[in-house]
């Protein structure tokens, strides 16, 4: 008889937002006349810009031809958009990561969770708490993160690295050393940043101890400050110790158009097998590649047109931030983020527990955020609203939550 990943059983509950959405279409079916404004889940709402839009229509028109079709994706991607990359992502900060050394994907999110198939199953994680729930789920379903505690909300084999307000919401370096480490700043889901020189102090932490970073970059576009680094490649070293996932949902808003990457540089290896390999090799097994389509947009994404287009869709997206950030602020709550990310976290009030204030938030301004507890146990007590909404749904929901 056949038997199944007994690991995936171990997953406590279901996927953070497939609960939210349950509980709000729950709401929504008992109160068919009241109107629901989401600022939970980060996903955007503006339309994709005439550059990027004109890409997808000539592509679509060369898909028509004979001439000019194209079939399956070369292994890595085109190079087209992988020296569109590499130019500039990289090389235009001083970077030097070259084209061959970017793997192009249908996204961050499945990427973070397949570049754990490169490691041993014994490796040991240490997340950032709270922190997004790929990371960790998706190390559940490979059988690498040891027991559930239901008491502590934590697993036995994961070191949790607490991001709380003593610490500015960034993790400090731990105790424990574990064998890859997962960093994303700007951060998802506190907003917070770090400096080059701290991020340079995690650099020569994993480099010293042999440990390996995964980096989720997907939220650089929208940093503001000229201390935080856009990539973990400005930080010496870096090309030894880190792989970098980069994301065009956030910068280009392409989460229903789907492409991503990931960085694997040919000088991280583990004894003489260069990570580098491992990664093409899973990567030309077990994929595909994005679609020519696709990739012919991800390339409008670094046309001068495409820059000017996307600074005033980050822009739109940050002064939304602003509002609610100021918003909550003026109403009395604790609040931060929202300066170099798309993400508000604020401290939930009069004692409620995350669940607790996202029912109240649900039930008495009929806006929806998400709970920290989601991810992660010092998410309990703090809760994330996104900037990701329209300017009138962002605006409305502020004056609905100032006025409960």
């Amino acid at each position: 008889m056949f038997k199944i990943n007994e690991d995936y059983l171990k997953l406590p509950g279901s996927y953070l937002f497939s609960t939210i959405g349950k509980k709000v279409a729950a709401f929504q079916a008992d109160h068919p006349d009241r109107s629901i404004i989401r600022l939970g889940i980060g996903d955007v709402t503006r339309p994709l810009v005439p550059s990027i839009i004109d890409a997808l229509h000539g592509a679509v028109d060369e898909m028509a031809h004979e001439e000019t079709f194209h079939g399956y994706a070369p292994d890595l991607g085109y190079e087209f958009l992988r020296n569109a990359m590499a130019l500039n992502d990289y090389m235009a900060k001083g970077c030097d990561i070259k084209a061959d050394e970017i793997f192009i994907s249908d996204g961050a999110k499945c990427d973070s969770g397949n570049i754990q198939e490169i490691f041993a199953k014994d490796n040991r994680i240490a997340v950032c708490d709270p922190v997004y729930p790929v990371y960790v789920d998706t190390n559940v379903m490979a059988g690498r993160t040891g027991t559930y505690d239901t008491c502590t909300e934590t697993w036995s084999n994961v070191i949790y690295m607490p991001c709380t307000k003593e610490t500015n919401f960034a993790p400090e370096l731990p105790k424990e050393v574990p064998d890859i480490i997962y960093l994303c700043f700007p951060n998802n889901p506190t907003g917070a940043t770090v400096t080059k020189p701290q991020l340079q102090e995690w650099v020569d932490y994993a480099n010293k101890n042999g440990a390996v970073i995964i980096y989720d970059a997907a939220y650089e576009a929208y940093i503001s400050e000229e201390d935080v680094t856009h990539t973990i490649y400005e930080c010496e070293g870096a090309r030894t110790c880190a792989i970098e996932l980069r994301s065009f949902s956030k910068n280009a808003g392409f989460t229903g158009v789907r492409l991503g990457a990931a960085v694997v540089p040919k000088d991280l290896k583990c004894g003489d097998v260069m990570l580098h390999s491992l990664w093409a090799r899973r990567h030309g097994t077990k994929y595909n590649g994005a679609p020519y389509i696709v990739q012919r947009a991800g390339e409008a994404v670094y046309s001068d047109a495409g820059q000017s287009q996307l600074k005033e869709q980050v822009a739109y997206y940050m002064k939304n931030a602003a509002i609610i950030y100021e918003g909550l602020k003026s109403a009395g709550y604790s609040v931060s983020g929202g300066v170099n990310a798309p993400y508000i976290w604020l401290e939930t009030p009069k004692g409620m527990t995350s669940w607790e204030f996202f029912d109240y938030l649900l039930e008495r301004a009929g806006v929806v955020g998400t709970p920290g507890s989601g991810f992660g146990p010092s998410g309990e007590g703090y809760f994330r609203l996104t900037a990701f909404g329209s300017y009138e749904n962002t605006v409305a929901a502020l004056r609905r939550i100032q006025e409960i």
